[in-house]
């Protein structure tokens, strides 16, 4: 697609629907409220921005992460890094490892779907954003895939999209989110378990977009429908939220960063973790989001667990 121009952004989109590819500043030096502001309008238009070539460090890292609000702690359930608590470093590795959850859903999730979640919704205020930036990239592979959850809202029928306007459903943490780590993290706070009551749909805070606010990993049901109507209604949306349509795929390379907004994007990755054995590891920020609201007027609340804190 052709490069579009703005003000200090070069962006260049990858797909109609969702993502774009930045280029023409450097990430290791300070930004004006101007390019922020380009930012910001760009991430409401793209869902994804992705950045190339970015060589920089993790104080750079936070300070990025800080224009769009205040930062959280690595996650709610595992430690962040020592010298940085607000950075989560992930290997692949650690995705091929046996990974029990908490044993505390009354329902089964909806099927694994691959790995496609949402960041954190098992509390009432999941990040807002997400930055996540290349340290150790291999060759080939370890691919990440996000989808645009408003146009798997805008796909749907106006039918069903009248009957899960008014609906809440339960995420609690899983297998995917629990891992194997400290029941109290370094910080002393409790590590879990987390259950939260959200809207089924909700409306962006920025843009008053209609959002189809399902996570495949960790939407455990839907409140106030039989046990198979829920499944069944979960299973279907989750489909849509995975529609290839609705997706773009990003190809890694040494020193890229992705800024994605976690209020309207699922995501999946490393997808191919399974078929190679090269290192991979990348650092993650997450910056503070609020309560999500349903068109209804319905706002999230804490079932388990407390809300997620800020730290810097």
């Amino acid at each position: 697609m052709p490069l579009l121009q703005r003000n200090r952004l070069a962006l260049r989109p990858l797909t109609p629907v969702i993502g774009a590819e930045v280029s023409g500043f450097d990430l290791r030096q300070p930004l004006d409220a101007d390019t922020v502001a380009e930012l910001q309008a760009a991430i409401n238009r793209w869902k994804v921005l992705f950045f190339r070539d970015q060589p920089i460090s993790d104080e750079d890292q936070l300070r990025l992460g800080r224009y769009f609000g205040a930062l959280t702690p690595a996650h709610p359930i595992a430690d962040g890094l020592e010298a940085h608590p607000e950075i989560w470093e992930r290997h692949a590795s650690e995705y091929k490892k046996h990974r029990p959850d908490l044993g505390i859903p009354t329902s089964k999730p909806p099927r694994d779907y691959k790995g496609w979640h949402i960041d954190i919704t098992f509390v009432a205020n999941p990040n807002s954003y997400s930055i996540l930036r290349g340290i150790e990239i291999p060759a080939y592979g370890g691919d990440t895939l996000w989808s645009n959850l408003v146009a798997a809202y805008d796909g749907l029928s106006p039918r069903i999209q009248s009957l899960i306007d008014g609906l809440q459903a339960v995420h609690r943490t899983g297998s995917y989110d629990a891992g194997s780590g400290p029941r109290v993290r370094r910080d002393g706070k409790p590590a879990g378990p987390f259950a939260a009551l959200h809207p089924l749909v909700r409306v962006h805070p920025h843009t008053g977009e209609k959002v189809l606010f399902v996570n495949p990993g960790t939407t455990s049901h839907i409140v106030g429908l039989r046990e198979r109507e829920s499944q069944v209604l979960l299973d279907l949306l989750a489909e849509e939220v995975t529609r290839p349509e609705y997706q773009v795929r990003f190809h890694w390379s040494p020193h890229a960063l992705v800024i994605w907004d976690n209020q309207a994007t699922a995501h999946a990755g490393p997808i191919d973790y399974a078929h190679f054995d090269a290192p991979r590891t990348v650092r993650r920020i997450t910056v503070a989001g609020e309560l999500p609201v349903g068109p209804d007027g319905f706002r999230s609340q804490p079932l388990e667990g407390e809300l997620f804190g800020v730290i810097s």
